[in-house]
């Protein structure tokens, strides 16, 4: 048995267009005191696991294989999807390429966490858990009414449900209870136990991804059989049906680095300075000035502009996605 850090890096970042494209996804941008998301998590994990998996695809592997290469990291396995078919099934090929007593902690590669003692904590605690035979979720304790994420609903260890992302009311409902954590889609099991359970709930997925890695070249995965296995999270998979079920409530610092927001303040607690009206610049050293309007994001690349109100930062996806029909230049 061992466990196995499996970094699921295959995501788009379309929240965070046009700094993130589907050629340099959020992940593998090196903004982060000058290293990746992708990089940042590989290595505050590289201690409380005893090997690395990264489920990626074939528009983004080698990306993965260059930060790997930049922290001199060998000997991981590797595993390519040719197309993306969500987490589920992405988390399956993780389990079918492991050892059926591997204990597998599932990370996505672009989250920023503070790796300290708490994390730390909450992984063993995970470990121990997993090893008994639970499916196990990490749910972070709120710091605000967060409309961006998903929540957990808890009572200590024990999950009573899942609930999608809220309005700000229910938001600040949630916030005020005091039992509802920040879904982090991060998970911890034993590969047979996930196996057993997807089988059960979802065997469609299950039975077409065994296929698809059975006939696998070199972590390679075919298109054809690919396009067989049903697109599904594995929150609606797997999450909310298993009686297997723990959360463990943790407080570490934790962003999904999911929005315009988040990044503005990572770059605020970096030196990053916004105006006396909350106006930030990124990505051009050229004089700006924002006359008449605070809390707005001017975001430069060399091929588009952004102008962007921080409160509606959830809201570039439908630009992206837009972008995605009529000029899909932009967006690769």
């Amino acid at each position: 048995m061992k466990i196995v850090n499996v970094v699921l890096s295959g995501g788009v970042g379309s929240r965070l267009w046009p700094l993130s494209r589907k050629s340099c996804p959020k992940q593998y941008l090196p903004i982060f005191e000058g290293k990746t998301l992708f990089q940042k998590t590989v290595e505050r994990n590289q201690a409380l696991c005893d090997h690395l998996m990264v489920v990626g695809n074939k528009a983004n592997y080698e990306l993965s294989r260059k930060d790997l290469e930049g922290l001199k990291v060998q000997g991981y396995t590797e595993v390519i999807e040719a197309c993306p078919r969500n987490t589920a099934a992405a988390i399956a090929f993780a389990a079918l390429s492991s050892d059926p007593d591997d204990i597998l902690f599932i990370t996505p590669s672009d989250h920023l966490i503070n790796s300290g003692d708490a994390y730390a904590k909450s992984v063993q605690r995970a470990i121990e858990l997993a090893k008994q035979g639970y499916i196990v979720t990490f749910g972070l304790k709120p710091t605000r009414p967060e409309t961006g994420f998903g929540y957990i609903e808890a009572d200590g260890e024990e999950v009573k449900g899942f609930r999608e992302k809220p309005n700000l009311d229910t938001a600040e409902k949630f916030l005020k209870r005091g039992n509802f954590l920040w879904n982090s889609g991060m998970f911890c099991f034993r590969a047979s136990v996930f196996l057993e359970e997807l089988g059960m709930f979802v065997p469609e997925i299950l039975n077409a991804s065994i296929k698809t890695i059975e006939a696998a070249k070199n972590g390679f995965l075919d298109q054809e059989l690919s396009m067989k296995i049903p697109s599904t999270s594995v929150d609606y998979a797997v999450m909310e049906k298993t009686t297997k079920i723990k959360v463990v409530p943790s407080t570490f610092s934790w962003s999904d680095m999911g929005s315009f927001e988040s990044i503005f303040e990572y770059m605020e607690e970096h030196g990053y300075k916004a105006d006396e009206n909350g106006n930030m610049v990124i990505g051009t050293d050229l004089h700006t000035e924002f006359v008449g309007l605070k809390d707005t994001m001017f975001i430069q690349t060399k091929d588009a502009i952004l102008v962007l109100q921080k409160e509606k930062a959830q809201d570039v996806k439908k630009v992206f996605e837009k972008l995605e029909k009529e000029n899909p230049d932009l967006v690769n």
